[in-house]
């Protein structure tokens, strides 16, 4: 039985031989694994995944430059503003009537001395419109601050006297 097993052998050999090495046999190259390229579903969910974050960072980029605007005007209205016309209000005796209006801080109106600005140093000689590119509204006296002076954005909705104005109050 050895025999046959061995002769056998010897009849597959010169067949599996010529077999391994023909060019029917050896029609795809083998490639080492380090060397093979991405599969079609790998790119797909990979871009799926690119666009669900970027669909997420589009959608909060307006949340957060809103918010940033609203911040710039509040500090614009309570602080910078704020300390110009207290600094006029020390030396010309009172704060500019809503006729002078904000202008009083950059140039000297008409019957004021003691004026000693300007109180807002500004390019172009006028006050910056709010982030929305609307005028600051100012009323001396004011209507909700009523010993004092009324200093607002018109906010987001660009019109006075609604909710989302921002105030010195």
């Amino acid at each position: 039985m050895a025999t046959n097993v061995r002769y056998i052998r010897l009849l597959l050999l010169p067949y599996s031989f010529t077999m391994l090495n023909s060019p029917a046999y050896k029609t795809r190259p083998t490639l080492s694994r380090s060397r093979r390229g991405f599969t079609l579903l790998e790119i797909l969910v990979v871009l799926a995944i690119l666009g669900l974050l970027v669909g997420l960072a589009v959608s909060n980029t307006d949340k957060i430059f809103g918010q940033s605007q609203e911040t710039v005007a509040r500090i614009f209205v309570r602080d910078s503003l704020k300390s110009s016309l207290v600094q006029y209000r020390i030396h010309n005796g009172d704060y500019p009537s809503t006729a002078e209006g904000l202008s009083a801080l950059v140039t000297r109106p008409n019957g004021r001395e003691r004026w000693n600005g300007p109180y807002v140093e500004v390019s172009g000689g006028k006050i910056p419109p709010d982030p929305w590119g609307e005028d600051y509204i100012y009323r001396y006296p004011g209507t909700q601050n009523k010993g004092s002076f009324d200093l607002l954005s018109k906010g987001s909705d660009r019109v006075a006297d609604t909710p989302d104005d921002i105030g010195n109050w």
